[in-house]
Parts: C-alpha cells; sequence; structure tokens
C-alpha cells in the first residue's frame, strides 16, 4: 500500500498516490517500499516526456504513442558500424551460439494450478508412477502409455527433440541439469502439473560464426544505445525541471544520470 506523504509534483503537477499504486504492480521488487520507489520514479519519467511532447506540440492518441514519437525526434540512436559489431563478438564470443538439443519423454500428472486438492493428487500419482520406475525398473514408456495426461503418451511419452524456449523454464532448466539416460529423481512441478522426465540424449550447441551472430549483435548495440540516449535525454529534462516530493540523487535511474 502507498503510504501518506508529501505528494510528488513534477512543474505543477502532482502525481496521484492511486496512480503510483497501479504503477507498482509493473515494478517486482524485494520489498514493497522498493516496488513504491520504482513506481514514483518511472511515473517522474513519464510525467516529464509527455509535459515535453505537449511543449513540442507532438500530438497522438495515447500517451505511449506521444512519449514514442517524442523519443524518436530527440534522442537520435547512431547504428552500430561493422568495428563495434566485430569487437563486441570477439569480447563476448562464448555468449553467440546455437541452442542445445535434447530427445526427451515424460509422465504428466496433470492438474490445474489454482486447485490445491488436485495439485496434491497429483504430485502424489507421479510420485506414486517414479517408485514404480524405481522399485522394479518399470518400462518408462509403457507407464507413460499408461498413467500421463500429455497426449504424448500415444508415442510412449515422447516429446521428440526438443529446444530452447519450447518448453516451460522449470522443464527447460531440468534438461540443462540431467544426464543423457537419466529419469529425474522428483516429479517437477510446472503449471501443467507433475512431470517425470526422462533425457534420451543431449546435444550440445555449437557456437555461432560472426556472420551469423551479426544481426543480433547490432540489435543489442543499438538497444544499449538507445537506452543511454534516452538516460541521457531525461537527465536534461530534470535538469530544468521543479520536482518535489522525491529524492533523486544516489538512484540507478535514468532520471539520476
Amino acid at each position: 500500500m502507498v503510504r501518506n506523504c508529501t505528494p510528488i509534483i513534477v512543474n505543477g503537477v502532482e502525481i496521484a498516490d492511486s496512480a503510483i499504486h497501479a504503477e507498482m504492480r509493473h515494478h517486482p521488487a524485494p520489498s514493497p517500499e522498493a516496488a513504491e520507489y520504482s513506481a514514483k520514479l518511472a511515473l517522474v519519467a513519464k510525467e516529464l516526456l509527455l509535459q515535453e511532447a505537449a511543449r513540442l506540440e507532438i500530438v497522438g492518441d495515447d500517451e505511449e504513442g506521444r512519449i514514442a514519437a517524442l523519443i524518436e525526434r530527440e534522442v537520435k540512436t547512431p547504428e552500430p558500424d561493422e568495428t563495434s559489431c566485430r569487437r563486441f563478438f570477439r569480447a563476448n564470443h562464448q555468449r553467440f551460439r546455437t541452442g542445445d538439443l535434447f530427445e526427451v519423454s515424460h509422465i504428466l500428472c496433470a492438474a490445474p494450478p489454482d486447485d490445491a486438492m488436485a495439485r496434491a493428487e497429483a504430485r502424489a500419482r507421479a510420485e506414486s508412477a517414479l517408485g514404480q520406475l524405481a522399485d522394479d525398473g518399470g518400462n518408462f514408456a509403457e507407464l507413460a502409455t499408461i498413467l500421463s495426461d500429455c497426449p504424448s503418451k500415444q508415442n510412449g511419452g515422447s516429446l521428440g527433440q526438443i529446444g530452447s524456449g519450447q518448453t516451460v523454464p522449470e522443464f527447460e532448466q531440468a534438461l540443462l541439469d540431467m544426464r543423457e539416460g537419466e529419469i529425474s529423481s522428483q516429479p517437477l512441478e510446472s503449471r501443467f502439473g507433475f512431470h517425470l522426465i526422462r533425457l534420451h540424449h543431449k546435444t550440445e550447441g555449437q557456437p555461432l560464426a560472426y556472420k551469423r551472430a551479426r544481426d543480433q549483435i547490432a540489435g543489442y548495440l543499438r538497444e544499449s544505445a538507445q537506452r543511454q540516449g534516452i538516460s541521457r535525454y531525461l537527465s536534461s529534462l530534470i535538469g530544468r525541471a521543479d520536482i518535489a516530493g522525491i529524492d533523486l540523487l544516489g538512484t540507478d535511474s535514468p532520471l539520476a544520470r
């Protein structure tokens, strides 16, 4: 909950407590106080940009559109040159590789994420299945055909070959931590329910040549330059603004740079 305190005023315009409270939802933080402060910074920046857009007679159907038009007009982002791209590639070549590929099967004991009883029952089913596999060396494919709630049961639980981003993050992380031929030692929980996973084979990603990584590098450098440009632009706006009710010194916000 936003605390009642000195109002934040930007060039005579007060930022409402209700706006701060609503903005906090977009700023996950270790504490409510940190989330509140981040929300305040974001709203101060937004107000400064909207006021500048109005001063320059930039019009648009919505606030985000006017801010985007302002930044496009006032913040010039240089296109990364070949020297900069190659320098970045040499310094960070380990970051540029094809994704790992996994040949994997699973048994899914499904349950809705918001049904506690169904989740408990699904966990128990998964643990029972894991026990069957451990006790008598049960056949994973046969058990998947009988028990799994995933359509892959028709193929003995096989998902075929999957890569990065094709499954939920916790499933992907489990695959990264497993060895070939291994069955997960505990049921893995996801929003879908509980999984037993068997990793058949892993093909590690290979380094990318500069030519294949060039567009990705240019995009990253372009975005980085734009962020720095926006930060400098906000600093210039705050330098000539009258802002009360918030301490902007010592933060890592663009407003303080």
